[in-house]
């Protein structure tokens, strides 16, 4: 479990910086502000989950969800990048990888 948790919090790391570095091209992408939003969540995300926060895993589903409907409705086909590309690929693992954490919660062991 910590193995998958630390796993999903450097995908967040990763992809939380990827989304915070089209705010500092120059000319901007229409899309910059909402990325910094996302970007900036995803580390927060990844803080959780590094210090094995209870929401940890519930934010991870949550953003990444959002952050996958939000680039496929709103960014849309037409914007599509190999950057973006990669991001979705992120985001899908680190979702599946926080719905196994929430599922199979770590059990307390037994002190000896």
């Amino acid at each position: 479990m910590k193995t998958i948790r630390y796993f999903a919090a450097v995908l967040m790391l990763a992809t939380g910086v990827m989304h915070i570095l089209p705010m500092f091209k120059s000319p901007r992408e229409e899309n910059a502000l909402p990325m910094l939003f996302f970007g900036l969540a995803f580390l927060l995300v990844c803080v959780l989950l590094v210090m094995n926060q209870k929401r940890g895993p519930v934010a991870g589903i949550l953003f990444t969800a959002l952050g996958l409907a939000t680039g496929f409705f709103m960014v849309g086909v037409k914007n599509w990048t190999t950057m973006l590309t990669i991001m979705f690929i992120i985001d899908a693992v680190v979702l599946i990888c926080c719905i196994f954490l929430l599922i199979y919660k770590e059990k307390p062991g037994i002190a000896s």
